[in-house]
């Protein structure tokens, strides 16, 4: 059995692994201020981007629905992963060698990570695969990739193999490289029957699937020998890493140039993907044998920053989706169900359809690369192009037929997200039917009215509904948590509110002490200040409680690699979310210079707070004494000598 992976190793990790890379792959990440990145959160649905980064503390938070933690907790979220396996992920990306302590090593035979070993065979199959693919028999493939266009270049830039005809060519050499029936099973590479495994891809194109990351999960493959009775199209099953429905073919190539355009082409098959790639489109992805549905969805719009916020420079569109379709009526079909998902989108969605119901590969093959390009140029509004398939199922040379394409019509323009085009599309409906727009106008209100679904908030934290929350924006400070669960709470009035000055100069104490531990360390006059604060110089009970946790952790001054988590170790589980959010609020500086003289401002100003509190106990004390007494004559000494310290905080403030 594994032992435990050393302690140091794993703060090695959490520094070097780069958590803006990591958290990139899956978000598309935007400066949010000085040192501070923001983008969609992945865990929850949004429409603004509330998801925070701070790469220099290693920790991110949304401000949305309270989730956060360090770059290993993100990897445990986003990939489903134990902690032990993210580690190990992190760790051989960030090239930090693990040492396991119990007498536990690395590797099988001390029970490392399924997902590793399915992830290893994955990749040594690819390889295996695309060195079958200059063999004599894979003839056949290399002369379905020319037909359609593609060299030898192309297959390699896109990872094309060839699977051998015979029953466990790919099965005999994986179990020469070490890997388990077991492991082969979980795998999805093979097949069982009978008389044991065999390999699932037998004569067939292979093309890798991989996950945003280029780890290859899965694999899709087309049938090219007369004798094979399978499917045309065989993908690999669902397993530990492969999710059908979480997969889009050529994300990997594509993700660059969907974040950089904000713009996602969605095609139907693997060669689709390679022709417009080829073409000059490379933001194009496919689904993997599966309808493109609302994980895909999320996907996408965490790339593209689908915020809705159109990008104020000249020339500049919004987020886009365009889906290529068949003009078959299984493509149309398609449409209709991609309709339904455009809800989702804040993006703007269209469709490029050849008239000729011809797939980019095709077109590329007949016309070259420029045809493609234009045919994603022709491009039309997803609704309009629904409307008009919706109208070629009726005649509208009679008027039942118009009165029923009508019918069908209406509700699709009362569904349009964007309420302004309403009107125009039902005026589009009118002409395109021969109607009064008066009538249409009408019709497509009652249909828009009955259509419109009850307004639901998505459930944050603990199934709380985000609709009960109030507006939060990070400037604004942390939000107040449940101490028992560290969820965000609904604001009451015995709770502290945000927008409080005194509550927020509290969080902006604790957001330095956790993201400027460097630069107090390096200043005496700073430290001087830390080490009068006290629980009570804080009124939110909860930051009171993450202060004692600096203390308990050695303060600023202490010689901790993960400073941060250190902290969290010592507020315990329930204000852990709390301080990982304090730690990713923006600050105004970034600088060491700049930060330095920042942290020693916001800690001046805290302890000030508390002075005047001190100082007006203090007044109420000598008032109960009495003019005279001893105690009186020392509540007012004491508030002589808090004056004094105030004025020299103000001058470093």
């Amino acid at each position: 059995m594994a032992g435990t992976i050393n302690r140091d190793d794993i703060a090695a990790v959490r520094e070097r692994a780069p958590i803006e890379e990591i958290i990139g792959q899956h978000v598309s990440l935007k400066s949010a201020g000085v040192g501070s990145l923001k983008g969609l959160c992945p865990f929850h649905d949004e429409r603004s981007p509330s998801f925070h980064v701070r790469p220099a503390a290693g920790r991110w938070h949304c401000f949305g629905c309270g989730e956060g933690g360090d770059v290993i907790e993100f990897v445990m979220r986003m990939d489903g992963l134990p902690f032990a396996e993210a580690v190990e992920y992190l760790a051989e990306r960030a090239g930090v060698t693990l040492r396991y302590e119990s007498g536990g090593r690395r590797g099988s035979e001390s029970g490392a990570s399924m997902r590793r070993r399915l992830l290893e065979a994955h990749r040594v199959a690819a390889e295996y695969f695309v060195e079958q693919l200059s063999s004599p028999e894979a003839q056949i493939a290399r002369d379905f990739l020319r037909d359609r266009g593609f060299d030898r270049e192309a297959a390699e830039h896109f990872g094309c193999g060839y699977a051998p005809q015979g029953w466990s060519h790919l099965t005999d050499h994986l179990r020469r490289k070490g890997f388990t029936e077991p492991e082969l099973k979980a795998s999805g590479l093979v097949s069982e029957g009978q008389r044991g495994v065999y390999d699932r891809f037998r004569g067939r194109l292979v093309w890798p699937i991989r996950e945003v990351t280029g780890d290859v999960i899965g694999f899709g493959a087309r049938r090219l020998h007369e004798d094979d009775q399978g499917p045309k199209y065989l993908n690999t099953p669902e397993t530990q890493i492969y999710k059908k429905s979480h997969v889009l073919y050529g994300l990997d190539l594509a993700k660059g140039a969907i974040r950089s355009e904000r713009a996602t082409v969605v095609v139907e098959g693997y060669t689709d993907v390679m022709a417009c790639h080829l073409a000059g489109i490379t933001n194009a992805v496919a689904t993997c044998g599966t309808a493109f549905g609302e994980d895909h969805v999320k996907v996408v719009r965490r790339l593209m920053g689908d915020t809705g916020q159109t990008q104020l420079k000249v020339g500049s569109t919004g987020a886009k989706v365009i889906f290529t379709f068949d003009g078959d009526e299984a493509g149309q079909n398609a449409a209709l169900k991609s309709f339904a998902l455009d809800q989702q989108f804040l993006a703007q969605t269209f469709v490029a359809v050849d008239p000729e119901g011809m797939d980019p590969c095709d077109i590329r093959q007949r016309d070259g690369d420029d045809a493609v390009r234009r045919l994603m140029e022709r491009r039309m509004p997803l609704f309009e192009f629904v409307i008009r398939a919706s109208l070629a199922a009726h005649d509208l040379e009679t008027p039942e037929g118009r009165i029923a394409a009508l019918r069908t019509a209406a509700p699709i323009v009362g569904q349009i997200r964007d309420r302004a085009l309403r009107p125009e599309y039902a005026r589009r409906l009118a002409g395109w039917l021969g109607m009064e727009p008066a009538d249409v106008l009408r019709t497509v209100s009652r249909a828009g009215e009955r259509a419109q679904p009850a307004q639901t908030q998505p459930a944050g934290p603990g199934g709380r509904p985000t609709g009960t929350q109030p507006a939060h924006r990070p400037d604004d400070g942390p939000p107040p948590m449940d101490p028992e669960t560290g969820q965000i709470m609904t604001v009451t009035a015995t709770r502290p509110n945000p927008r409080d000055p005194v509550v927020r100069a509290e969080a902006l104490s604790l957001g330095v002490l956790l993201q400027a531990k460097n630069e107090i360390a390096q200043d005496p006059m700073t430290l001087g200040i830390v080490a009068e604060l006290a629980r009570d110089s804080f009124t939110a009970p909860q930051y009171g409680q993450i202060f004692d946790a600096i203390v308990a952790a050695g303060g600023p001054a202490a010689a901790v690699a993960d400073w941060v988590g250190t902290v969290e170790e010592q507020a315990g589980p329930d204000l852990a979310p709390l301080v990982s959010q304090l730690a990713v609020t923006p600050l105004p500086h970034d600088k060491p210079a700049e930060l330095g003289h920042y942290a020693r401002s916001v800690l001046a100003r805290l302890l000030d707070l508390a002075i005047t509190r001190r100082t007006a106990d203090l007044r109420g004390r000598m008032q109960r004494a009495g003019a005279g007494t001893d105690a009186a004559q020392e509540a007012f000494a004491e508030i002589i000598r808090l004056e004094g310290r105030r004025r020299q905080l103000r001058e470093v403030e």
